[in-house]
């Protein structure tokens, strides 16, 4: 078998190496996101192993031997499941590999914003010694922490908050407004936890349903004061309309890891800002998390290739036909 990384900005990727290598396969690096190029980078490839790199029709169609593409992480956005599918092409992620990583992420964002600690920081580096540029600085207790998708991450993220004595509001989807979810948290409607919110932390997949859910409507809707962390996909939050909310004061604060565009550039508007904690998308990382990505991301490609069921699939009806059956 071949497996090919179309494109990666790891350090290393020895994990993934000796994965295909114990079983007797092929494994290169491509190192490109452009279509053109990963087409011809992967041609007879079994496997593709993606991190950015758009996985379109065009480029599956270009490839015929393809039998999977398994991505780094959670979100598969940047692939075209239904042409994949179509085609009798696997597609893998790594759904549960970072619960802990980005919820503890997710943590540290909604107390650094709370408490002011960037402001804080940068005023003693300033040889200011007064907690103005932070105010208002809340207790926990008397705050409500309402959760946007309660999946894995979210009920992970509603789990801690409610151990350090937030108050916890979800919604999600699958939940009924009004009901008590077995936890302790409150369901309610997103109106509601936009409205009864003092911090709203996202961890909703990106899709044509939530593409800018939290637009210029929705922050007009928030709590006044209210305090955003984003640590699920940049296109659920539109950025001009962030950036429009903390300018006009409706938005105490914000922790985000993840933008529409990414790496964020230095002048990006929301950098002006003292009261927005900004983080590279790096709430995947724990040293543990980042091992158990690298790893199953390589077994998932493996073991479609060779004919297994890997353990994460989202469309398993291709391994009965199609490519992956081959």
């Amino acid at each position: 078998m071949r497996i090919v990384v179309t494109d990666c900005d790891h350090a290393t990727l020895d994990i993934e190496r000796d994965v295909v290598a114990a079983a007797g396969g092929e494994f290169t690096l491509n190192q490109t996101n452009a279509p053109a190029d990963v087409i011809a980078g992967a041609q007879g490839a079994d496997g593709l192993i993606v991190q950015y790199a758009k996985i379109t029709r065009e480029v599956l169609e270009a490839l015929p031997d393809v039998k999977v593409i398994s991505r780094y992480g959670v979100g598969v956005d940047t692939v075209d499941i239904e042409a994949a599918t179509e085609l009798g092409v696997a597609v893998c992620n790594v759904p549960d590999y970072g619960t802990e990583a980005v919820s503890d992420h997710a943590i540290a964002l909604i107390l650094g914003t709370i408490r002011g600690l960037v402001n804080l920081d940068r005023g003693i580096r300033r040889g200011e010694h007064d907690l103005g540029p932070a105010l208002p600085i809340r207790q926990f207790s008397n705050q409500t922490v309402g959760v946007l998708g309660c999946g894995r991450i979210g009920s992970a993220t509603a789990r801690k908050a409610a151990a350090l004595g937030f108050t916890v509001l979800v919604h999600d989807v699958l939940f009924t407004p009004g009901e008590v979810r077995p936890e302790g948290w409150q369901a309610v409607s997103r109106e509601q936890l936009l409205a009864s919110s003092d911090v709203i932390t996202v961890h909703t997949p990106l899709d044509a349903a939530s593409l800018h859910l939290l637009d210029g409507a929705a922050f007009a809707a928030m709590k006044p004061g209210a305090i955003l962390v984003n640590t699920a996909r940049g296109g659920v939050v539109d950025s001009d309309a962030l950036v429009a909310a903390l300018e006009s004061g409706r938005l105490h604060a914000a922790g985000i890891d993840v933008l529409e565009e990414e790496p964020i550039e230095a002048d990006h508007p929301l950098a002006r800002f003292d009261n927005v904690i900004l983080t590279p998308h790096a709430a995947f990382y724990t040293e543990e998390s980042y091992s158990e990505l690298k790893r199953r991301t390589a077994e998932n490609a493996v073991d479609v290739a060779a004919g297994k069921r890997p353990r994460n699939i989202l469309n398993p009806e291709v391994l009965q036909a199609g490519r992956a059956a081959r």
